[in-house]
């Protein structure tokens, strides 16, 4: 199965997830702060990263600037997961580098669906 990494500072949005990918069989990485994300994506890089945007050591703009830029991951599939939905972000977000974008709150019954199509 598809491993993932998912990067978010938020303990219980990385608990959803994690509970909602485990039931499908996923298995999940995950880091709370993007330096740690990072440094995990290098180290062993997953098939699809989850980043968070709002985080307060580096946001996950920067993060998937610095992924693109190390040429071991710089193709990584990166989905922006975010509350930043207000008119203009999702574009903001994708011209950053970001692959897809999926804002939260999410919805649980589709969750799954949406990642697949990204794999």
């Amino acid at each position: 199965m598809p491993r993932i990494l998912y990067i978010d500072d938020d303990f219980a949005n990385r608990l959803l997830v994690k509970r909602i990918l485990a039931s499908e069989g996923f298995e999940m990485d995950e880091a709370d702060n993007a330096r740690d994300g990072i440094t995990m994506a290098t180290a062993n890089p997953p098939d699809l990263i989850l980043m968070d945007i709002a985080m307060p050591d580096m946001n996950g703009l920067e993060a998937t600037n610095r992924i693109r830029a190390i040429p071991a991951i710089s193709d990584m599939t990166i989905i922006a997961l975010t509350a930043n939905a207000m008119q203009g972000d999702k574009e903001m977000i994708l011209e950053a580098g970001c692959d897809g974008y999926i804002s939260k709150p999410i919805e649980v019954d589709t969750f799954v669906e949406q990642l697949t199509q990204y794999l």
